[in-house]
């Protein structure tokens, strides 16, 4: 459950190729393959979240705001970071761009949209979904929870958005093995 302080690792990682490779469209408004364009051989960082979303998914966004400051330059570069709307039909990518803007979000996040059916497909491979329909209905039970994977290596979690950052940079470096064998370099809260 969001906030529980533990990384939850989901059902067994999926063997490469096994993410769809549906086409998306980013906030710039490019025409990628999720798969093959964002995330194949690639360490990534991907949440579900909505434009008009004005409860949860504006948290959620600081937090891993926080994420991208501490990992810096690699952001971009070995690291990427993608927003996927649940609500396609509304959120085109001027709205996702809007939202970038306005949460200040740097370079190397990249916000996604698409077809309704490819975005439920793309929920439904990265585990951000309920099997029971009733729950899996209300779209806020799939914005608290962020997927950090490695493709190369078929590493991935689930951990909590909005745990402290520190701890979801930890469940990063367990699919990272550059992050673990240099060790942290993020802020870590004070000891009380």
């Amino acid at each position: 459950s969001p906030g529980s302080g533990a990384p939850a690792f989901a059902q067994p990682a999926r063997r490469p190729g096994r993410l769809p490779d549906v086409p998306v469209v980013t906030h710039e408004g490019r025409t990628l393959r999720f798969y093959s364009d964002l995330v194949r051989g690639r360490v990534v960082f991907v949440n579900m979240m909505y434009a008009q979303c004005n409860d949860r998914c504006p948290p959620m966004t600081q937090s891993l705001r926080a994420v991208q400051e501490a990992l810096g330059g690699r952001v971009g570069r070995d690291v990427f970071m993608y927003s996927i709307t649940l609500m396609p039909e509304y959120d085109r990518p001027a709205d996702l761009q809007a939202y970038r803007e306005l949460h200040r979000v740097g370079p190397g996040w990249t916000f996604l949209t698409g077809e309704k059916q490819d975005v439920e497909q793309l929920r439904r491979a990265l585990g951000f979904y309920d099997p029971d329909p009733e729950v899996d209905a209300d779209l806020g039970q799939h914005t608290g929870m962020v997927r950090i994977g490695n493709d190369a290596l078929d590493r991935w979690c689930m951990t909590a958005i909005l745990d402290e950052p520190h701890l979801i940079l930890e469940a990063f470096m367990g699919v990272d093995p550059v992050s673990r064998a240099s060790g942290p370099t993020w802020p870590r809260p004070a000891q009380a």
